[in-house]
């Protein structure tokens, strides 16, 4: 597997979420090994999001050196239908536009294509799964800390917590030796126990074939902040802001980078069991866009 694609686990980030049971606002974190006891129900809680949660229509607005692009996106049981509706602020030209519509309607059409799209969502899943399962054990922490009203979180009460490679714990596949490699802050919410923002830094370089078939840089980074949505009851957690930055070198000492800088925005609930055709057609209709709140996700973080 070639180094670039190894660097992809960012995509492990982009988490849905769901309900989870209260903790007390006012409490702090249950006493012997809080930090761990917090984190295990934090994982407990995403591992199982599929239980209940929703299906969303949003935008992704993406930024990076070759400009911006905005795309709409609706959530299906069979993966998430995109489409592309401008560029650098701009909307499509007919041409690319008609690019757009050629590549829905040959995934709609096509069997195989119908069929890779499952896979490559399931895939998505489950390399998810794998990397918090990591969260307990890869990493020691330090003791929680209540932030009621955090410059970090605003308007969301959350216990911040540190965490840094656990010496002890054995690394052994690509996914793992890339994430223990990293150290940073974690914040989960306190009412609902999620994964609210999650930043991590590579304490060091991280070779792959004793650095003959790659090396990941020291000092890359990444960065996760999620929200809750939607006005019932506890709601689903969506990411809404995620940036990866990366650098390293792959075989024949080719340069390599990922970088990603993304926010989200527009969540709105779509049926249950939706097909990828009726997803289609949703993500056909007239967007939403972001706004200048959304905007201040990038320009003041």
């Amino acid at each position: 597997m070639r180094i670039h694609q190894l660097i992809a686990f960012s995509c492990i980030l982009a988490i849905p979420g769901a309900s989870a049971a209260p903790l007390s606002a006012e409490a702090p974190p249950p006493t012997g090994h809080a930090p761990a006891y917090l984190v295990r129900e934090v994982v407990y809680n995403e591992l199982h999001d599929h239980d209940s949660h929703g299906y969303w229509r949003y935008w992704i607005e993406r930024r990076s050196e070759k400009g911006t692009q905005l795309q709409q996106t609706v959530e299906t049981s069979e993966g998430p239908i995109a489409r592309v509706e401008s560029a650098n602020g701009q909307p499509l030209s007919a041409a690319s536009r008609q690019e757009e519509d050629s590549r829905l309607q040959h995934l709609l059409t096509s069997p195989s294509e119908q069929s890779q799209h499952r896979k490559d969502y399931a895939e998505d899943e489950h390399r998810i799964g794998r990397i918090l399962a990591l969260l307990p054990d890869a990493f020691l922490y330090e003791a929680a800390v209540f932030e009621p009203k955090s410059e970090q979180m605003p308007g969301c009460a959350c216990y911040h917590m540190r965490f840094y490679p656990n010496p002890n714990y054995p690394a052994h596949s690509i996914e793992a030796r890339i994430f223990h490699a990293m150290a940073g802050d974690l914040w989960i919410s306190v009412d609902q126990k999620r994964l609210v923002r999650l930043d991590g830094k590579l304490q060091d370089n991280v070779d792959f074939g004793l650095g003959i078939l790659g090396r990941l840089y020291k000092g890359g980074w990444f960065q996760l902040e999620r929200t809750r949505v939607g006005g019932n009851g506890a709601g689903d957690w969506k990411t809404q802001r995620l940036e990866v930055h990366m650098n390293g070198r792959a075989m024949l000492f080719k340069t390599i980078a990922r970088e990603t800088s993304e926010i989200r925005g527009g969540f709105e609930p779509v049926p249950k069991g939706l097909s990828l055709a009726e997803a289609a057609a949703i993500a056909r209709h007239t967007p939403t866009a972001p706004t200048a709140q959304s905007a201040a996700l990038v320009t003041l973080r």
